[in-house]
């Protein structure tokens, strides 16, 4: 009995075999970060279209796909143009053989660049256009009455250039009601935009807009109305020593695009665009 009480235990050990080689690697962790990668730069192109103009998206475009051979002063070599440069612009008014787009002939031959400013001169003329803003609103703090022809008076700046927009309330507009007669507003407020657009020469355009009719008429008098208001501002306009060369383009939009969109029929939609042009 001593014997059996003092034997080694017996201890078994199941060892549990797996089969199929441990360790499965790390291929999906390599595809899952080239996933959030791609929607990273998905991401990204959306907010650059969002976010640029269509001059930016052109130069991004020619950065990752250039068109110049070698550089803008330099053709590349003794080839088709002898080492001289492609761009007509640089080449035609040095040689007499053509125009540039600063100083155009009469058939606007220039070939080369199309004229369009770099982001330099578009910095250099969003400055002038924010100085007129503030010069616009500035002459608000000069009285009481001006301040409440102001309050009709609101700017944006686009790429088309800088917009000044004049508009009716329930208490104050723009023309008589229903005709195209100005109002003493629209006059005051025409000699106040065309003595701030005097210190620029860019050239100028006027858009007309009205509200919409509460009936369907056979004949739709909105379009002749716009049209017609959009004239007299650009008459007032010249009245207040603006050169009549200036105004590049008189329009009349009816009730086709109105600034509230819930209710065609606001007064808020009558209204005068007046726009700096680049």
């Amino acid at each position: 009995m001593s014997v059996q009480a003092n034997a080694r235990p017996i201890i078994i050990k199941r060892k549990k075999v797996v089969g199929g080689g441990g360790h499965h690697g790390g291929a999906w962790k390599v595809a899952y970060a080239d996933f959030v990668t791609a929607m990273m730069a998905f991401f990204m192109l959306m907010w650059l279209l969002n976010a640029t103009t269509e001059q930016q998206r052109k130069g991004l475009s020619d950065y990752f796909s250039p068109t110049i051979p070698i550089s803008r002063t330099s053709g590349g070599g003794d080839g088709n143009f002898g080492g001289s440069t492609v761009f007509s612009e640089d080449t035609l008014p040095q040689n007499g053989t053509g125009a540039s787009a600063q100083r155009p002939t009469e058939s606007q031959q220039a070939r080369g660049d199309s004229g369009m400013s770099d982001e330099g001169d578009i910095a250099a003329q969003d400055e002038v256009f924010s100085s007129l803003e503030a010069l616009l609103v500035g002459h608000g703090g000069e009285s009481k009455v001006m301040e409440n022809e102001l309050r009709h008076v609101t700017t944006r700046l686009t790429d088309e250039g800088l917009v000044i927009e004049l508009f009716s309330t329930e208490d104050a507009q723009l023309f008589e009601p229903r005709t195209n007669t100005p109002t003493a507003l629209l006059r005051s407020l025409a000699s106040l935009i065309a003595e701030t657009s005097r210190t620029v020469s860019n050239g100028i355009a006027v858009e007309g807009h009205v509200a919409a009719e509460p009936i369907v008429l056979a004949n739709n008098l909105t379009w002749d109305r716009s049209a017609d208001q959009a004239s007299v501002m650009r008459v007032l306009l010249e009245q207040s020593a603006i050169e009549p060369e200036r105004i590049k383009r008189v329009t009349g939009h009816a009730d086709r695009q109105p600034a509230t969109a819930r209710n065609p029929m606001s007064i808020r939609n009558n209204r005068l665009e007046v726009i700096l042009l680049r």
